[in-house]
């Protein structure tokens, strides 16, 4: 071992010095000791992940899905109409024949194309052994005729029991021969898997079915913008193609995840894959089970994250937190139970609301017709709003739609980088504002350098609320503005309406 201080120079101490340094050690009665430092941790994972891949393996699947369309001549190409005894009706008729594209006759002696059929492959696991499997639903997509591939090549034919696009999984069931039982793995609990946990995927990428990879969990709560209720598992596991559908395992062999999705620019893995978790999955599952198709809660309101300068205007204590309402249905629960717009929701059910995103998947998750304690800020108090929910309809607005409108030539006053005007029938005609938007104050100019063009205010939209009082005219802003800077507030709450009526809040600074 070579001593720090001998690397200084470069040469090793000679003989005679280190005797009299032994010497003189021995005459002062002093033991002199070499501390090994400890060496680095470097990230080391298993030794080998190949008794648990025996233990799993038998009870991942490929999912082969084929969708057959009859097509008609009308719709697709085929032999050109000519006319009969032509020279040339032979050649053709033979070039389309190799081709494919014939005209065989139907029942009713009727000329049809031919049929058209794709093909998808993909993964899948099984979770009881009487043959109930998961994968995704883009892997079955509309497919007609789809078949379940085990680890030994044994075909069986899959009927779908149900499916949920907004999730993207599907369930399917199998009827398992005395021959060959079928092998299932469990769920496991996705809520207890970390950033830096070993996981492994087993699937069928590029049809090369029962290829395992290994790697990490890199990130949880991954929103990719797939759908109303992302909240992903991020692993560096080899995910490709053909992997969708298939397991993410925990070190014990148990599933906490879906593979779902990758990120590349390629199309290969590129050590950024996306998988459901377990805890959204299984509760899935179980409704697929149950009813065939899933039933979520429903709340009935519209609503946009809290970001600092919102929870500043609305005097929300303890930061950006909850989600606010920007819209509430006029059919649903929420107005039942008397939820306004401007509630900030901060708990649903007994669970915090963190953010905006957080709050569809705590209402999906909450079963229908259940009464719940809903826990709001208005007007800087908190208050606890009893609701029985509904069942989610596929048509509720969940996002608010920004209307561009053109600009007009007259204004009556500007603040806040905004000329404004009043709701007059001259400007419903020229921003072609429905007369939902019963009130409020014309945006007929907004300049590029301001707050408000940041926030994506546009002429042609209505300011309802300033500081969550409502406005009837240009003045009605200028002397709300200038009291809230009276109070020293640093920021303004609006509440925006489109031209068509659908409404969002928006905070501009005051500085």
């Amino acid at each position: 071992m070579r001593l720090a201080a001998n690397a200084v120079r470069g040469r090793t101490p000679s003989l005679a010095r280190r005797a009299s340094s032994a010497l003189a050690a021995a005459v002062l009665g002093v033991t002199v000791t070499v501390t090994a430092l400890p060496l680095p941790a470097f990230a080391r994972g298993p030794e080998s992940l190949a008794d648990l891949a025996e233990k799993v393996t038998d009870a991942v699947v490929n999912i082969s899905a084929s969708t057959t369309v009859e097509a008609s001549n009308r719709g697709g190409r085929s032999m050109p109409q000519l006319p009969q005894g032509t020279p040339f009706e032979d050649l053709f008729e033979e070039f389309f024949k190799r081709r494919g594209q014939g005209t065989p006759k139907g029942d009713d002696d009727s000329p049809r194309g031919p049929s058209r059929k794709s093909n998808s492959l993909g993964s899948g696991f099984i979770i009881d052994a009487s043959g109930i499997v998961v994968t995704n639903n883009h892997v079955i997509g509309d497919a007609n005729d789809i078949q379940v591939i085990l680890s030994d090549g044994t075909k069986l034919k899959a009927e779908i029991i149900g499916k949920d696009p907004k999730i993207d999984l599907a369930l399917l069931r199998v009827k398992p021969t005395a021959e060959r039982p079928l092998k299932a793995v469990p769920f496991g609990d996705s809520d207890k898997m970390r950033p830096g946990d070993w996981v492994m995927a087993i699937g069928n990428p590029f049809g090369l079915g029962g290829s395992v990879s290994a790697g990490i969990v890199s990130a949880r709560g991954r929103n990719i913008e797939s759908g109303p209720y992302d909240n992903y598992i991020q692993t560096d596991a080899a995910i490709n193609k053909g992997n969708s559908g298939g397991p993410l395992f925990n070190m014990d062999g148990e599933v906490i995840g879906i593979n779902t999705a990758i990120l590349s620019p390629s199309g290969g893995s590129v050590g950024i894959g996306f998988a459901v978790p377990s805890g959204t999955a299984s509760q899935v599952v179980d409704q697929l089970r149950q009813f065939g198709e899933v039933r979520r809660g429903w709340l009935g309101v519209r609503i946009q994250n809290v970001d600092e300068a919102t929870a500043e205007a609305l005097g929300l204590k303890g930061g950006a937190k909850g989600a606010l309402v920007a819209g509430v249905d006029e059919k649903g629960p929420a107005k039942t139970a008397g939820l306004e717009v401007g509630d900030v929701i901060v708990k649903f059910n007994g669970v915090p609301v963190k953010s905006s995103s957080e709050l569809p998947r705590i209402v999906a998750a909450t079963p229908v017709g259940k009464t719940v304690d809903v826990q709001i800020v208005r007007k800087g108090e908190e208050q606890t709003k009893s609701v029985l929910l509904g069942r989610l309809e596929d048509g509720e607005k969940t996002q608010v739609a920004n209307v561009k409108q053109p600009e007009p030539e007259a204004v009556n006053r500007q603040i806040l980088g905004l000329n404004l005007s009043g709701l007059s029938d001259e400007a419903r005609r020229r921003y072609n504002i429905k007369e939902s938007v019963k009130n409020g104050v014309v945006v007929t100019k907004v300049d590029p350098n301001s707050t408000a063009a940041d926030k994506r205010i546009q002429p042609g939209e209505v300011i309802v609320e300033v500081g969550q009082e409502a406005v009837s005219n240009p003045a009605d802003v200028t002397k709300r503005v200038e009291a809230l800077k009276k109070e020293g507030r640093k920021s303004v709450l609006l509440l925006v309406a489109s031209a068509s009526g659908d409404v969002r809040f928006v905070a501009i600074g005051l500085e």
